[in-house]
């Protein structure tokens, strides 16, 4: 950034310059330099019997020194494995306690933290495990259709005569110590209350001086990231990364000490893991966990028994808790704010939470995991139609630039690549130097997403740079189509992507969800459109499904639904001269 574009930003934070789609977050406050450990011993000091976790299944509750203190018996033990500073340890679980004792034990020791999708299946949890070298595994026995340490065995058959810690599998090499949560006990692996009990008061003393020489701005924390196509690649961050927007994102939902944040969004994303844990405990607030995994009946019943003031979610998990047949019965006024989050968020479902769910300060996050992950968020103070229609303005200490195919910044308004600088984007991809130097190019992380800036500074995702469609030399944009859709009385969900077709390159399909109760055929949502969107926007295959194929963290999966529409149809690809 040259002087006088640095000059008019801070006069300007926020705003565009000179009218480019350019936006320079401000710096009121100064970034942190802690690590994690170092900001949960000083929330411990702070607020020591105040209520850091509350695990609704189980009925755990944790003040801020029994987490500090249960974190540093795991870290403790940690060592006496053998485990140290640069070593990477996976966690495989849903929402569990040990999940967070995992995070808090390994930042003290600066162990980097794997966290593995809970719904990995063989292929890729070898893939996961293999590609950053984990040297121990924590995991839970099981998740709904996930049995976990049946698959460990079966990657690993050796640990049938294996003693605990001496693992040497052909397919996992480098892996030592599988760690079991539960009292069962199976051959090769440790019970994670056996390895706590191996923590004394001297382990302790060890990992909080190993704590003490570590910098915030070393690697702490490997997230695998969901693309469509290729391998998982694993985003490595820093307790410098995660730590400041932790803290930058509870500041902009005006979070804070007192409040209460439910927290449905899985662990191992950066949504529960950050958005949500280090939120709270950089600012002193509590996590509500309502369950393992999202239940919507749970979710009510959480915020209603805990008088929760905050809600994560992403839309479909908002949709879910809203047309719950038991919505009614709870009590939510307690609740004033929180983040939708993690995937375009429809108009009509923002404002179902603002007056129903009474979350009148909800906020838009928008961001990506090698941004850790937020770059955009609404303020609370923003106005109603800004915070249903917008993704909000940049966040302190960053930078954005919406950018053309060749790079450079567009005008005010006009779409493009959103790429974001600052101490938010990541070390790299572990042990992936070209798909590093791919998406980080002089500090800008070229997101894929495609995006608009206004005059004032808000920014609107308008879809992936791979999701746009070009129908006979006209561009589709499917996030346009999927929000004027979602204003037909009968569609609960819509997701709006291409296949191929030999006329004109690509055709539109939709498919959809219907609301409860609701009916509608292919011609109603195709007479619905007319004269009302452009021609070429109206899709020509509409599909109505029992539900749409998405990750974890609820985001579609358009490759999938591609796959299926060309194979149901039995399209090829499009010749191109």
């Amino acid at each position: 950034m040259n002087a006088s574009v640095a000059a008019s930003a801070l006069a300007h934070p926020g705003l565009p310059r000179n009218g480019l789609s350019h936006v320079v977050g401000g710096t009121s406050s100064a970034l942190l330099t802690q690590t994690i450990s170092e900001a949960l011993d000083h929330t411990a000091q702070r607020l020591p019997q105040a209520t850091a976790c509350v695990f609704c299944e189980s009925g755990l509750r944790w003040t801020w020194v029994q987490l500090r203190d249960q974190a540093d018996l795991l870290a403790a033990a940690l060592l006496k494995l053998g485990m140290g500073k640069g070593d990477r340890v996976g966690i495989w679980s849903p929402n569990r306690p040990e999940w967070i004792l995992a995070q808090y034990a390994t930042a003290r020791i600066g162990v980097v933290l794997v966290n593995v999708n809970p719904a990995y299946r063989l292929s890729e949890l070898e893939y996961a495990l293999n590609k950053v070298e984990c040297k121990a595994l924590i995991t839970a026995p099981a998740f709904k259709t996930s049995a976990y340490v049946q698959m460990l065995q079966t990657l690993a058959p050796e640990l049938a005569n294996s003693a605990p810690g001496q693992l040497h599998a052909a397919k996992l090499p480098h892996l030592r110590h599988v760690i079991r949560m539960g009292d069962e006990r199976t051959p090769g692996m440790w019970n994670l209350s056996d390895v706590m009990a191996l923590g004394d008061s001297a382990g302790i003393a060890a990992a909080r001086a190993v704590g003490a020489t570590l910098a915030c701005t070393e690697a702490i924390n490997i997230q695998f990231t969901s693309g469509t196509t290729g391998a998982p690649k694993g985003a490595t961050l820093t307790h410098h990364n995660i730590l400041n927007n932790a803290l930058q994102v509870a500041q902009t939902m005006a979070f804070g000490e007192g409040d209460r944040l439910c927290i449905p969004v899985p662990l191992y994303h950066c949504f529960g893991m950050v958005m949500s844990s280090l939120a709270c405990t950089v600012t002193g607030g509590t996590m509500v966990f309502p369950g393992e995994g999202f239940d919507p009946l749970q979710v009510l019943q959480a915020v209603h028994a805990e008088r929760c003031t905050h809600l994560h979610g992403v839309p479909t998990m908002f949709i879910g808790e809203l047309d719950h047949p038991q919505f009614n019965q709870f009590d939510l006024t307690s609740l004033r704010g929180g983040i939708m989050a993690g995937s375009p968020c429809p108009v009509e479902v923002m404002k179902r939470v603002n007056t129903q769910m009474h979350m009148r300060e909800v906020t838009i996050a928008y961001g990506m995991t090698e941004t850790s992950p937020v770059s955009f968020q609404s303020s609370t103070q923003d106005p109603l139609e800004r915070r249903v229609s917008t993704v909000g303005r940049i966040m302190e200490h960053l930078q954005v630039r919406i950018v053309d195919a060749h790079g450079q910044t567009v005008p005010v308004g006009e779409r493009g690549e959103l790429c974001t600088k600052g101490y938010s984007v990541m070390l790299g991809y572990w042990d992936d130097e070209a798909r590093t130097s791919e998406a980080v190019r002089d500090g800008w992380m070229h997101t894929g997403d495609l995006a608009t800036i206004d005059a004032e500074g808000y920014c609107n995702i308008v879809g992936r740079v791979k999701d746009m469609l070009i129908r006979g030399g006209e561009n589709v944009y499917p996030r346009e189509v999927e929000e004027f859709l979602f204003r037909h009385p009968a569609v609960a969900q819509v997701q709006v992507f291409g296949v191929p077709d030999t006329r004109y390159g690509e055709e539109v399909c939709a498919w959809v969800v219907l609301k409860p109760g609701a009916s509608a055929t292919e011609d109603d949502i195709r007479a619905f459109c007319k004269d009302q969107i452009a021609h070429y926007k109206v899709p020509r295959y509409v599909r109505f499904v029992p539900e749409l194929p998405m990750t974890v963290t609820g985001k579609a999966q358009k490759f999938v639904m591609r796959q299926k529409m060309i194979d149901e149809l039995g399209l090829s690809i499009a010749k191109t001269a």
